[in-house]
């Protein structure tokens, strides 16, 4: 005895009817939110934003932000 398959649509509808009501609808969408693709070019955007930072200038900035947290210990 053979089962259909089912379409990829039919599986997603039904996974998210079923985590909808396990878990509920906002977790449910923080859950897929997961996922996303996203967009755009991260090598070039990256490129753009850090090309002209040394490593050093990189991380002075994230301890200036964020607190040096060796130091804080």
């Amino acid at each position: 005895m053979s089962v259909p398959a089912k379409s990829l649509t039919d599986i997603t509808n039904q996974a998210i009817h079923v985590l909808s009501r396990e878990i509920g609808a906002a977790d449910t969408m923080r859950f897929l939110s997961q996922f996303s693709t996203g967009s755009g070019n991260y090598t070039e955007e990256r490129a753009a934003l850090f090309d002209h930072l040394t490593l050093d200038e990189v991380l002075a900035e994230i301890r200036e932000k964020h607190g040096d947290k060796k130091q804080a210990g």
